[in-house]
């Protein structure tokens, strides 16, 4: 059986804990796979590779604006350097390795985009407006229909080029980084899901699948992790 790593949140609460939405595991679960969380803090975020066949980024807070350049805004909240730091790292020794599957949900598609080079939309409502919810007041989830590139690896995962997302997000991909090429939009031209180019199974969707539990094209995505994944296990088992 396949074993995927999943990033947590950030330290938080008093005492602090690292913590992670069940959906994200229950996914993993029901798609045939061990899940293996990985929380931040690790001084060879690299090592960990060594234990798992693939990796997940999860959601949660914003990426630092200094990481890409940008500027301090007051709608940026749950910022955590550590978390940072950690992703980065993790998902830079992950891109390195071919067999390693990678998929990144929500601020885990904002960290692959700054990891190669790009830059993030501080605020969604003050580019595109808010013709499309991307999440509803003051924090909560919306549904929102994309449109995916019919030739696209996600396309072939999911089934369909519309599908009706699980969203919850206020920022989105400004620049896009290296080698990641749009294949997701929605009706406002928000970056809904990447892919790059330079690797044979990188995904990154800017929606939950995880949340998306009875709808059957959103679960194709956590079965095609794990179905990939199973090369990394077979080289993982025999040393390879």
């Amino acid at each position: 059986m396949a074993v995927i790593g999943i990033t947590t949140y950030a330290r938080d609460g008093d005492p602090p804990a690292f913590s992670l939405p069940c959906a994200y595991v229950d996914a993993l679960r029901a798609a045939g796979a061990t899940p293996l969380v990985l929380p931040p803090g690790e001084p060879r975020p690299e090592r960990l590779l060594d234990l798992v066949d693939g990796l997940v980024l999860a959601g949660g807070g914003d990426v630092a604006p200094a990481a890409y350049g940008g500027e301090p805004h007051e709608t940026i909240y749950l910022v955590c350097e550590e978390r940072d730091a950690f992703e980065f790292a993790l998902l830079r020794a992950a891109l390195s390795r071919p067999r390693c599957p990678v998929l990144c949900i929500c601020r885990g598609m904002q960290v692959l985009n700054v990891v190669r080079g790009g830059t993030l939309h501080a605020h969604v409502p003050e580019r595109f407006g808010e013709h499309v919810a991307h999440r509803l007041p003051p924090r909560c989830t919306s549904s929102h229909a994309v449109r995916v590139a019919p030739a696209s690896h996600l396309a072939r995962i999911l089934g369909t080029v519309t599908p009706h997302v699980c969203s919850w997000h206020h920022q989105a991909i400004d620049r896009l980084g290296t080698d990641l090429q749009p294949v997701a939009w929605a009706e406002d031209g928000v970056i809904e899901a990447v892919e790059l180019t330079t690797h044979p199974w990188c995904i990154g969707v800017q929606w939950h699948p995880e949340m998306q539990r009875d709808d059957a094209a959103q679960q194709r995505v956590f079965a095609a992790v794990v179905a990939a994944s199973h090369q990394q296990e077979t080289s993982r088992g025999t040393g390879g």
